[in-house]
């Protein structure tokens, strides 16, 4: 009887938890058995073995087989096990020794010749293995996975018959031990200078940017709300290194590639209106992250809002709150990170246009809005107007082409409001709760006066409240003031375009 263990991880959700797979062979007739809750492409993983073993010019041992990947209770899909099975089943032929796989991990998908080919979801088994510091085999076509973690105990693996060679000593597997550590880069001169006008757009979106905020934009067509939304991923620093490895994390069990020299960069998703509440949400067989959740640590940017379904729209609300989503299914259930900053765009009536030349009735236009929740938009904390350009901005623009101004100054003020708010309370203006608004007593009772009357005379909510806080608070950080004055208050509640059209609206109705 022959018995070995050998390690690999599964995925669950962004974690990779420890499998061990023990090999058994005995007596009877032959017969490959796998255990251990596999789905079926688990189950196919007996042909593709032994197809390798045998094509590798190896013995495929003619014996009773048993395969059990423990812990039992944990769902194993894919094909990232084959490469520890194929090791399990030689290690227990005697065909290699058991000393060669200690302290070792191995995973990889197994073609019929015995080649070691690419596996979704390698970045977080990468990041696993280093922290239990076990040596780790991954095939090289997932090298560049490890270009982002720069784990040192990384082999690269070509083929059942090379990782053989490799722990027996015949042969030195490739390792990338040489790594280029992404360097933040805040040098850019355009980042906002390039839009036409729009400079209370601009200043909102500064806001924005400093205190995380979510920001809806309305306006007609073509003036710029998608330029302005795509702009934002310039105003955000570079995230740090944990910061940088959870989303590439996220991205990698999702089967996207990262660049390593786009680590650092903020995520900027884009998901079309069409999208599902499983897409934008997370769902699947599997409990795969949606779009929320690959925009971690960046921006959702959510473009003709109110073409998606209400019901998808909705269900953003407790990710909204809580940051983070849990998708449930009858075997497993999983948590994914969502602290996204989400920006929509909308048209703000049914033909592009709300003022007294619309072509729709007030009845018609508060109908188009109604597809929008109020819970829903009480999250946003700022709304803004972006009306049309006045006449001669265009011919203004092609006279200026020739000299582009360098607004590289608008990083650091940003990045020196964010890093007031770390220091100062250990996290983004938007995150605070209303105990927290209270501790850090940032606002004069006067001026808190005045903004709950202003509240009352639009007739927002309690939430909302709490949000024009936190917004005149990001104001006074972009001013470099130690407190809150009245023309922050005054300008946080200028951002507060649909409370206003909805009232406009409602009164004339």
């Amino acid at each position: 009887m022959g018995l070995a263990k050998v390690f690999t991880r599964a995925q669950a959700g962004v974690a990779a938890p420890l499998v061990e797979v023990e090999v058994h062979l005995s007596t009877g007739l032959p017969a490959f058995n796998l255990v251990g809750l596999p789905e079926a492409s688990v189950k196919e993983a007996k042909e593709r073995v032994r197809s390798a073993i045998i094509n590798s010019g190896l013995e495929f041992p003619m014996r009773r087989i048993t395969v059990n990947l423990a812990p039992a209770e944990l769902p194993k899909f894919g094909g990232r096990y084959d490469l520890a099975i194929a090791l399990g089943i030689l290690v227990a032929s005697k065909q290699l020794p058991c000393s060669c796989i200690e302290n070792s991990e191995f995973i990889g998908e197994l073609g019929l010749a015995g080649e070691v080919r690419h596996c979704k979801g390698v970045l977080p088994v990468i990041i696993a293995a280093q922290d239990a510091e076990h040596n780790l085999y991954i095939p090289k076509l997932n090298a560049a996975d490890n270009d982002l973690a720069q784990y040192n105990q990384v082999q690269l693996c070509e083929s059942l018959i090379s990782v053989c060679h490799g722990l027996t000593g015949q042969l030195t597997l490739e390792r990338n031990t040489e790594f280029n550590y992404p360097q933040s880069n805040l040098t850019q001169t355009q980042v906002l200078g390039h839009i036409i006008g729009q400079s209370h757009a601009k200043q909102a979106l500064m806001i924005a940017a400093a205190g995380g905020h979510h920001m809806l934009m309305l306006g007609p067509p073509g003036t710029g709300k998608t330029l302005l939304a795509n702009s934002l991923s310039r105003l955000l620093p570079p995230l740090n290194l944990p910061q940088a490895l959870q989303t590439a994390a996220i991205h990698s069990i999702s089967g996207y590639e990262v660049d390593p020299s786009d680590l650092l960069k903020p995520p900027f998703r884009s998901p079309h209106h069409t999208s599902s509440a499983v897409a934008l949400i997370g769902g699947g067989p599997h409990a795969s992250p949606g779009e929320i959740s690959l925009a971690h640590n960046g921006v959702l940017f959510l473009d003709e809002l109110t073409e998606f379904s209400k019901s998808v729209l909705d269900s953003l609300r407790e990710p909204f709150e809580s940051g983070e989503v849990y998708i449930s299914r009858a075997a497993h259930k999983h948590k994914y990170p969502a602290q996204f900053q989400l920006i929509a765009a909308m048209n703000p009536s049914p033909c592009g246009s709300a003022d007294e030349n619309s072509r729709a009735t007030n009845e018609q236009i508060l109908r188009y809005l109604n597809k929008l929740s109020g819970p829903f938009l009480d999250r946003f904390d700022m709304s803004i107007e972006v009306p049309q350009l006045p006449p001669g901005s265009l011919k203004q623009a092609r006279e200026k082409t020739q000299k582009i101004e360098d607004d590289s100054g608008l990083l650091e003020r940003v990045n020196h409001a964010r890093e007031k708010q770390f220091s100062r309370q250990g996290c983004l203006n938007t995150r605070l709760s209303g105990t927290q608004l209270a501790q850090l007593d940032l606002i004069p009772e006067s001026e808190l006066d005045f903004l709950e009357s202003s509240v009352e005379k639009l007739g927002l909510s309690i939430r909302s409240y709490h949000r024009l806080q936190r917004v005149a608070i990001s104001i006074m950080d972009l001013s470099d003031k130690e407190s809150v004055q009245r023309e922050h208050i005054l300008q946080a509640l200028s951002y507060r375009a649909m409370d206003k059209l909805l009232l406009r609206l409602t009164q004339h109705y």
